[in-house]
């Protein structure tokens, strides 16, 4: 069972260190995730409907400092204001008040047709040009000081670009340009998915000016299916290419756009569709082009893509994949207070684990090609795809490791040829990340760390200086664990080994979280 505590803020409390951090570790790795669950006699119905608390572990001179605070988004104020919950998220809406008369009422109403969505921005900490953001999956996002971790504004995408989501997973390409996506709904127009780029240089401080009004559109792609856009939390990109999946676990527009009359939250209004196909589409990122042949798989449901690359007239992506939604069941509330043998009992059913796959798309495809076909080339996998009659691909994915989720790798290689990535195993308890591996895609050996009692984040890595190797560097992961006898502590380990280097206890309340961003102490100034 997990207990839902509240977690006040802290401000620089150094660490008690045991073993050495290199001296070469300078910077700040900024965590995200839901912190407050409870206000006033109110309680939210989801772990990822928490309001947002943001930490920071500061990397100098072998030392390590903590700082956390709750992000002071508008929603928090209100909230808190209220001492209750007043602001709907995506497991737990809040209806009108019964007080109000039936005019007021009916003007609510009309105004939640369309969701103004919430900015408890709890998932992710991204960048556009030199702008750190707080961000979640919505309109909305808060600019935050990656020092002091203070609110500096509230930025609305709808400002800069036609968008009503977007995702807190963008792409950073090897001159520093942010690409992300976002779903742009029946308001702005004809519906259509969304590609986007942020110039590095797009940031100006000295008149305080957003980097997101430089956004440059790289292009739309339609819905397939015009009221049930589906839902997606990351995408791939190469070198030359965006990877966008285009699955059928779908947001319905309707059931989203009638929810408070219905009093249902907006995660009913996300269904799968195991009878569907799921497409793949392939965009150039000079272009805006989409390429024309048509690539699909089976239903499936995707959050995080691990890496993709070009290899030999191919594109090439790795993605964990479901083959259902239960997921998202997994952490309601009720769920996580289950004791672990109730827990597992009532929900092992439903259990669909993470699986690591690797899809391969050729190009380009020759028309004439026979039925049936498999036209992937390459001799390290045994992935496929397969030529159809109408001229479409079918692909076949190859499966390269079961059980982990939460990827990470190192960067530099990102939209190149890799070999190794990270990640925490998942398993269908109350207490999901108990491990973080390793994964050796080549020779597929795997290695992890676990401790009795211990709860890793996402694994982040940090190349070493100069490094050549790509497994050169450090694994970092704030550790919590459910034993009073346990400090939370920051781990800090050999990335080709997966020894423990160093763990830096922390005097402070720490919050198990989503995912973040290293910001090198260059990068800080």
């Amino acid at each position: 069972m997990i207990t839902v505590f509240f977690w006040p803020g802290c401000d620089n409390v150094p660490s008690v260190l045991a073993g050495c951090v290199p001296e070469w570790l300078q910077g700040t790795l900024l965590r995200n995730g839901p912190g407050l669950f409870k206000v006033g006699d109110t309680e939210y119905n989801h772990w990822f409907d928490g309001m947002a608390l943001i930490h920071s572990f500061t990397f100098k001179d072998g030392e390590v400092y903590y700082r956390s605070k709750f992000l002071r988004s508008d929603t928090f104020k209100k909230n808190t204001q209220a001492n209750k919950i007043v602001v709907s998220e995506f497991g737990t809406m809040i209806y009108p008040d019964p007080c109000k008369n039936i005019f007021s009422k009916a003007f609510s109403y009309l105004l939640a047709a369309i969701p103004d969505f919430t900015d408890n921005n709890l998932i992710n900490i991204i960048r556009y040009g030199e702008d750190y953001y707080a961000s979640s999956e919505v309109n909305y996002m808060n600019q935050i000081d990656p020092i002091t971790l203070d609110v500096i504004g509230k930025m609305n995408y709808r400002n800069h670009i036609a968008l009503n989501l977007a995702t807190a997973h963008p792409h950073y390409d090897d001159e520093g340009n942010t690409y992300n996506m976002g779903t742009a709904l029946m308001r702005f127009g004809m519906p259509n998915y969304v590609i986007f780029k942020v110039p590095v240089n797009a940031s100006d401080k000295e008149h305080k000016k957003p980097a997101l009004r430089k956004v440059k559109q790289v292009c739309n792609i339609p819905f397939r299916s015009t009221l049930f856009p589906s839902y997606f939390h990351s995408f791939g990109m190469t070198e030359n290419y965006i990877i966008f999946v285009e699955q059928p676990f779908k947001l319905d527009i309707l059931r989203l756009a009638t929810a408070i009359f219905r009093r249902v939250n907006w995660a009913s209004c996300l269904k799968y569709d195991k009878e569907d196909i799921t497409l793949i589409h392939l965009v150039d990122k000079k272009t805006g082009k989409a390429v024309s042949t048509k690539f699909y798989t089976d239903a499936l449901v995707v959050f995080h893509h691990i890496n993709a690359f070009e290899d030999d007239g191919h594109v090439v992506f790795d993605m964990v994949t479901y083959k259902d939604s239960n997921l998202y069941e997994m952490f309601y509330l009720a769920n996580m207070r289950k004791e672990t043998h109730e827990f597992i009992e009532t929900n092992k059913v439903n259990f669909s684990p993470p699986i690591c796959q690797r899809f391969v798309l050729p190009l380009p495809v020759a028309k004439d090609t026979p039925n049936g076909t498999n036209l992937v080339r390459l001799k390290d996998t045994t992935a496929k795809a397969v030529m159809q009659r109408d001229g479409s691909l079918y692909c076949l994915p190859e499966t390269i490791f079961e059980g982990l989720e939460l990827p990470g790798m190192n960067y530099k290689f990102n939209g190149k040829k890799y070999r190794y990535f990270y990640g925490s195993r998942v398993e269908w308890t109350p207490h999901p990340n108990k491990v973080i591996g390793k994964v050796d895609i080549v020779t597929r050996k795997y290695i992890e760390w676990t401790e009795e009692d211990c709860y890793p984040s996402e694994p982040v890595f940090v190349a070493s200086p100069g490094a050549v190797e790509e497994d050169d560097g450090v694994i970092l992961s704030s550790v919590v664990s459910l034993n009073p006898k346990i400090s939370p502590f920051m781990l800090v380990l050999n990335a080709k080994t997966f020894e423990v280097i160093a763990r830096a206890s922390i005097d402070a309340s720490i919050h198990m979280d989503l995912h973040g961003h290293f910001i090198p102490t260059q990068s800080t100034n």
